[in-house]
């Protein structure tokens, strides 16, 4: 049975350190406890009493099943909405949407116990983002190693991804077919063939595969890009226009008091652009100028104009009840500068909470580690594990004949040094001469460890195996991996492993620990 195994989320100096509430001048307290939350919650529908905001956002939610169910509870009377998001990626990403996509859930689901209230999440797909490289690709473990499967760079630099076509990627899908091996619960393996066809964009099949897996789940999936959300919006961008000037203002200070403090910001201050991207004829975005933005903000459509990555969290703070934003260690950093965005703007500061970081351990790695005495953490160095066995595999005969070597070595040099014509200067040249000979020998036994790498052996190839699973490139598993192979060869146990795990996480989260 598939297990899944908690891990420090990580991240820069400055996410630990507001991780651990050290910085309340740039994040909102975490609330501790259920009556803190409830308080929390309480502000949070009354500011949204009488607002029809599931009926302005329901076409770019189309929730169905489980998921509409959810937020119609929420949207009735009292209840609130936990928020996390993630721009697209090949085949819907590495682990960590769906590590994020189960916080999500699991943290909806205890404070709707806490609060006793209503709680819906809400999967925030930025399809308005414009960095296909990292939209592109996606790792895999194929024929034993990491396998990356990439899309070709179309050449429409500068649009968002609902706007870039997809193109052929079944080259790319049969490699992912492959590395699900029989695939005995291949229903999301299915939904990956059905979201990814030639006549989709980047983003659009990103939407139709999160929403065939999480709305399942209960977890409801937004389009960023979708004119509804855009609509709905528009106060706060039209806001973050006329307003543009005070923001660069207040984030170029406190880039300077994060600097001052040691960290170092997230999101780099750019000199003379407002925070709002502005979709052109061609379909191509830019950040409108500081100098333009009021104009902007009377003339420009509110379709065409969408906020960027410090503004979209307060925006959507103003369009959804969000209690809580689930983040990751990178989001976690960068909202030292939203809280600087959104009193600049004079709105709500969002709040923000770590997401759960877990690794997959299938059994066959697990056997591996066993037998190799290995845990995890001893793959973290790329080279270690596979090092350390190619020495152990060098045959006990070698071994032996580079120890008495080195005994010899070492007799002799004693011998030499102890006799009564050796002057102190010949004493040294001893030495020297012991500390060639034993860094020759040292090279020898390198020598014997890099010609088995080399040729492989059943043990090696096992621990590139391990390594390519839980450390690919050296990098943590659910930066790396799709989650689609996990899902298709062992089905809602995958989700029923991470969620065990992700409760805890929770409980932790909401008592303030």
């Amino acid at each position: 049975m598939i297990r899944a195994i908690s891990r420090n989320l990580g991240g820069s100096t400055l996410a630990r350190r507001a991780l651990e509430g050290g910085l309340p001048d740039w994040y909102l307290p975490r609330p501790a406890g259920g009556a803190d939350w409830s308080a929390v919650a309480d502000t949070t529908s009354t500011e949204f009493a009488g607002r029809a905001w599931l009926s302005d956002l329901l076409p770019a939610l189309q929730p169905s099943g489980a998921a509409a169910d959810r937020l119609a509870a929420a949207a009735n009377g009292n209840g609130v909405v936990i928020t996390g998001g993630q721009q697209p990626g090949l085949f819907g990403g590495p682990l960590y949407v769906l590590n994020k996509a189960i916080t999500m859930l699991e943290m909806a689901d205890a404070l709707q116990i806490a609060t006793n209230r209503s709680v819906a999440p809400v999967f925030w797909a930025a399809t308005d983002d414009a960095d296909f490289v990292e939209a592109s690709h996606i790792g895999v473990v194929r024929r034993g190693k990491l396998d990356t499967l990439a899309m070709t760079q179309p050449d429409l630099g500068g649009r968002s991804m609902i706007n870039t076509p997809l193109g052929d990627v079944s080259e790319q899908f049969a490699r992912l077919e492959e590395a699900c091996g029989s695939a005995p619960a291949a229903g999301a393996l299915e939904a990956v063939r059905a979201a990814y066809t030639t006549g989709a964009s980047v983003g659009s099949a990103y939407v139709t595969l999160l929403r065939s897996l999480l709305e399942p789940l209960g977890i409801a999936v937004l389009d960023a890009s979708h004119a509804a959300v855009r609509t709905a919006g528009h106060n706060t961008v039209r806001r973050a226009l006329e307003r543009a000037d005070a923001v660069a203002k207040a984030l170029v200070t406190r880039s300077k008091e994060i600097s001052g403090a040691g960290f170092h910001a997230q999101v780099a201050d750019v000199p003379n652009l407002s925070l709002v991207f502005e979709t052109l004829d061609d379909a191509t975005r830019r950040r409108v100028p500081i100098a333009t933005a009021a104009s902007a903000a009377r003339s420009s459509a509110a379709e065409r104009l969408g906020p960027n990555v410090l503004l979209r969290p307060v925006m959507e703070r103003q369009i959804l009840p969000t209690v809580c934003y689930v983040g990751g260690p990178g989001e976690v950093a960068y909202f030292a500068q939203v809280s600087a965005v959104a009193r600049a703007l004079e709105l709500a500061v969002p709040r923000i909470v770590p997401r759960w970081s877990g690794t997959l351990m299938e059994p066959q790695i697990e056997t591996i580690l066993d037998r190799l005495g290995a845990g995890i953490a001893d793959f973290e160095d790329p080279h270690a594990m596979e090092t350390k066995v190619a020495r152990e595999s060098v045959s006990s005969g070698i071994r032996a004949s580079i120890a008495r070597l080195r005994s010899t070595l070492d007799s002799v040099s004693n011998q030499l040094r102890g006799d009564s014509q050796t002057s102190e200067a010949l004493a040294r040249s001893i030495g020297t001469m012991r500390a060639g000979v034993e860094h020759r020998l040292a090279r020898l036994e390198r020598r014997y460890a890099a010609a088995i790498k080399q040729a492989g052996t059943d043990e090696l190839r096992e621990v590139a195996l391990v390594r390519a699973t839980l450390y690919p490139d050296g990098d943590p598993q659910e930066r790396v991996l799709s989650y689609v192979p996990f899902l298709a060869r062992y089905g809602n146990s995958v989700l029923d492993a991470m969620r065990v795990e992700a409760r805890k996480h929770v409980a932790g989260v909401i008592h303030g620990d």
